[in-house]
């Protein structure tokens, strides 16, 4: 148990750091090739997110718990190769897909400057079975460190590979599409160096003879079985895991299109896409601070359901909601209240900041969205979350391009929190009836909330006008400053006016990474 712990804790720290690289890299991004090469990039980052999700965090969890159900060693690798097989079927129809239908899929975002770009990310799809087979094999037998080297390789390598491309775009005045297709070339060159490091596993263990193999049994009973696990199983965990990135696939067929129909120009609504792309990293950032709390849970909550103890259970799920629900209602506060200067620090301007402010309230619901899944999956409850994603993508679809029409890209902000609140809403209705008393966070707990992040509110906007009216002229670096102050007072505030108002259990304090250090020099 030591063991795995350890482990536990060396992925998720791997995870956050991956995490937080795929979102930083993007303001340097943005700032090197300007509001319509962002929009480039960001148009088919959601091809590779998907792409990336399956790989890296959807599938790999799904083969994991395959592989730790078996037995005998030779029964493991035999699930690791119908895994590859299942994988490397649905690898080869994503990239003819993507590689036939790139010039139709450019024309749907209304860019036929596009094709090229959909065309390269579409290889990372090839490497997809050797990532999610090798990762899924590792942690099946509990050994998380390859997955964790492998997932940091592989943002450090794509990130790199980005940041250069997008310097040399800069300074040698690249047209932007080219820029593009050579950024996204860093999903490819990021996925073959992650297959690379684990080519021994499958030459020695997973494609080596083993005597007996043939033998074992198909796990399930059949490869259609299986496949169908894959796809209702894996396929829930891959879809919740790309809940933002869906949304943001169905912002790239409908945002630019919509602002052209308002009767914005081909160039201007590109740059104003990108203006509203902005939103993702500082989503991104907000989902990774609010979910890395209160996974730090899910151990306890496992160990809940197999030894069949309800009241840990339910103590052990309420604590997840109120962490989840707290931090990142602190963090989205945060963020709405000094968005203006965030927006001008991170992007030289603050173009957009009503959008992104509307777009930000995403992290809330995400988070809670994310939580309320972990829950169900760890009960092997699936029905209720598909139904409320179906539901929620339709709404988007249905609303996005009357919305931007209408509204411009406040409307695509508005639509996206709207989706996400249906998708919850959605999940609490079809949740099973003897949850539903389990899951309850009662209204208590909401106006202490409540009442925590009015006052931090009030603090912050306090602090920022009395700060920004004595340094009135200042440049970014300057105003960065002046945030990380103003971001420090904030969390100060926040975490006494918790300890306050007992917004959290003794044992929740405990459970947040410091909370014991930060409970103790509050009190005093």
């Amino acid at each position: 148990m030591k063991t795995v712990m350890q482990g536990a804790f060396i992925l998720t720290i791997a995870s956050l750091v991956a995490k937080v690289l795929s979102a930083i890299y993007r303001i340097p991004l943005q700032n090197l090739v300007g509001n319509t090469g962002f929009y480039v990039y960001q148009q088919i980052y959601p091809i590779y997110g998907i792409g990336i999700t399956f790989a890296l965090s959807g599938f790999p969890v799904f083969i994991s718990k395959l592989i730790a159900e078996q037995d005998s060693e030779a029964q493991k690798v035999k699930v690791a190769r119908q895994s590859f097989l299942i994988l490397g079927l649905i690898s080869l129809a994503l990239v003819v897909f993507l590689l036939i239908g790139a010039p139709e899929i450019a024309h749907g975002m209304g860019d036929s400057g596009l094709t090229p770009i959909i065309r390269c990310v579409s290889f990372m799809f090839v490497f997809m079975p050797f990532l999610a087979v090798g990762r899924g094999y590792y942690q099946g037998v509990f050994q998380m460190v390859p997955t964790a080297r492998s997932q940091i390789m592989e943002q450090v390598v794509r990130v790199a590979v980005i940041i250069g491309v997008a310097y040399t775009a800069a300074h040698q005045n690249w047209d932007v599409y080219k820029m593009g297709t050579w950024a996204m070339s860093g999903a490819v060159i990021a996925a073959v160096v992650s297959t690379l490091y684990f080519l021994r596993l499958f030459r020695v263990k997973i494609f080596a003879p083993i005597q007996g193999l043939s033998r074992q049994p198909l796990i399930s009973g059949s490869y259609g079985k299986l496949t169908k696990r894959f796809f209702v199983e894996g396929g829930t965990i891959c879809l919740f895991a790309a809940i933002i990135i869906l949304l943001q696939l169905i912002d790239s067929f409908s945002v630019k299109n919509g602002l052209v129909a308002q009767g914005l120009s081909n160039g201007a609504a590109k740059s104003l896409k990108g203006v509203y792309d902005r939103a993702q990293p500082l989503v991104q950032l907000g989902l990774v601070i609010a979910t890395s709390f209160s996974t730090t849970l899910l151990p306890s909550l496992t160990k809940a359901v197999q030894n069949r103890n309800q009241y840990d259970f339910k103590r052990t799920a309420q604590s997840m909601f109120h962490i989840c629900l707290a931090i990142s209602t602190a963090a989205t506060v945060g963020m709405v209240t000094l968005l203006p200067q965030i927006n001008q620090i991170l992007f030289g301007n603050t173009e957009g900041t009503m959008a992104i402010q509307i777009y930000v309230v995403a992290v809330i619901l995400a988070s809670l969205i994310a939580t309320y899944n972990s829950v169900l999956q760890s009960l092997n409850i699936f029905r209720p979350a598909i139904f409320a994603f179906t539901i929620g993508l339709v709404v988007k679809l249905a609303l996005n391009q009357t919305a931007v029409v209408k509204y411009g890209i406040d409307g695509a902000s508005w639509v996206t929190v709207l989706s996400l609140a249906v998708i919850l809403g959605c999940m609490q209705v079809r949740i099973p009836a003897y949850l539903k008393g389990k899951l309850h966070l009662g209204w208590q707990f909401f106006g202490k909330l409540t009442v925590a992040s009015l006052v931090m509110v009030v603090s912050v906007t306090l602090m920022r006008w009395g700060l920004l009216s004595l340094l009135p002229d200042l440049n970014r670096i300057g105003l960065s400053l002046v945030v990380i102050v103003i971001v420090l007072v904030g969390i100060l505030v926040f975490a006494t006016m918790s300890i306050e108002l007992r917004l959290f259990t003794i044992r929740e304090w405990l459970t947040i990474p410091y909370g014991k250090k930060l409970l103790k020099k509050l009190i005093k």
